[in-house]
């Protein structure tokens, strides 16, 4: 059954916007997670790819295999340093040195990577691993210096859009200001530097959702409205996501780094949701991400970038909302999938049983601690004291710190040893919180 929604999902993505995705004029690739069970082969997945003109992908790690699946495919491909490793990378030039041997020299020119995102949404990282970003990207460009790939190969690092302190009206986008001296300036210089970009991931669902009485829906899906007037700079805007994007252009503009340009590494919109998630639906995920497409493949940028033609990653498991088990299964792209009959509009966070002991006891200390999550009910004599295995008490805490934070972006992460369900987790007589208790 994973494998049929696969190709229904990588298919509609194709239909919804009737273009060819490998347009020129603007780009569209896909987010490939593979956080799950009964994943389509590497082999599969290039296949459908290559049959479907969809010739840029983003990847979350550096797996052998699918490096190896996509060589010789045509595919460009960004791939991923983990937060964890930001720390080694950052304070030791040879592990940057052996990273890029065994994950990108090892790989490439076979395979085509074209970028490397360091770190994920580092800023929201639980393990405050911030201070480390900037030093890990220079001395991850350093070793590419030394192979002599650093012409071929941009590095960034994926930002949150909770990063802005202000972002309406777009024209007021600003930084919040704790990360503008320690890391926004000295990434935007290194990015400067190298001929980089700065890479966004933006979410129009969570502004709407939360303001839906005030943000019109048409508004929010790219469909036909009266538009929104900045009043700061009378520029007209006809969606969401572009005066998103020119938030972070106007923030960076704030504090004099006008030249450097944007990827969106991540957007979408959810197919399925909680009551309070306004919006979230089947038919709404359609409209934006066909009409979306549409846009970028238009060749027009946004209004404060007209001449900038819009490159995005499509993502479909859109973190802390409901998802389902197929489509969990598959390459993430943000198109209706099958539902789940269980549970419909819950979702929980548990620990990924393969991260290893070190991080999960580092996460979960964490989370009971600094975290604030509840973990009163793993003391002794309560419900559930007798959680046998370190995956399950780290899972019930990370669900705990989870469900705290209404289940919000960068919620469910913990470095990397954490990932979202759609189906409550049962451990004996131990309850796991959900959104309601």
């Amino acid at each position: 059954m994973a494998s049929r929604a696969f190709y229904l999902l990588v298919s509609a993505i194709v239909l919804s916007s009737a273009i060819v995705v490998s347009d020129a004029a603007g780009s569209v690739g896909i987010n490939y997670g593979r956080v799950a069970n009964n994943l389509p082969s590497p082999e599969k997945v290039v296949q459908l790819l290559k049959s479907q003109g969809i010739n840029k992908v983003k990847l979350y790690d550096t797996d052998a295999a699918v490096l190896t699946a996509l060589a010789n495919s045509g595919i460009s491909v960004a791939v991923a340093l983990p937060n964890e490793l930001l720390a080694s990378t950052a304070t030791d030039q040879s592990a940057a040195d052996n990273w890029v041997q065994s994950n990108i020299t090892k790989f490439y020119p076979q395979t085509k990577i074209e970028a490397i995102a360091v770190g994920n949404e580092v800023f929201v990282d639980p393990k405050n691993t911030t201070k480390y970003l900037v030093p890990a990207m220079k001395n991850i460009h350093a070793s590419l210096v030394k192979s002599k790939l650093d012409s071929s190969i941009k590095i960034s690092s994926p930002v949150a859009f909770s990063a802005l302190q202000n972002s309406y009206p777009s024209s007021a986008g600003s930084f919040k200001q704790e990360l503008i001296e320690p890391v926004i300036k000295p990434m935007l210089d290194f990015l400067k530097q190298t001929g980089s970009y700065l890479m966004v991931n933006a979410y129009p669902f969570f502004a709407y959702s939360a303001n839906s009485d005030q943000i019109s829906l048409d508004y929010a899906l790219f469909k036909d409205n009266l538009g929104v007037v900045d009043s700061g700079n009378g520029l007209k805007y006809h969606s969401l996501f572009e005066a998103q994007i020119d938030a972070v252009f106007a923030a960076m503009s704030a504090i004099q780094y006008d030249d450097v340009k944007i990827v969106v590494t991540e957007t979408g919109w959810p197919s399925m949701g909680d009551e309070n998630e306004v919006g979230a639906g089947e038919e709404n995920a359609a409209s934006y991400n066909g009409n979306l497409v549409r846009k970028v493949l238009s060749g027009s940028g946004t209004p404060l970038r007209l001449q900038d033609p819009l490159n995005v990653y499509l993502f479909e498991e859109l973190k802390g909302w409901q998802s389902t088990p197929v489509n969990t299964s598959t390459i993430q792209i943000p198109v209706p999938g099958e539902v789940s009959k269980t549970h419909v509009g819950q979702t929980w966070c548990v620990a990924n049983g393969k991260a290893g002991e070190e991080k999960l006891q580092a996460a979960l200390e964490y989370a009971c601690g600094e975290g604030g999550a509840d973990c009163n009910a793993m003391q002794p004599g309560a419900a559930c004291y007798n959680l046998n295995s370190l995956e399950a008490r780290a899972s019930y805490a990370f669900n705990s710190y989870y469900q705290k934070k209404t289940r919000a972006a960068g919620t469910c992460e913990f470095g990397g040893v954490a990932y979202v369900v759609s189906q409550r987790p049962a451990y004996g007589n131990c309850e796991f919180a959900t959104g309601g208790n």
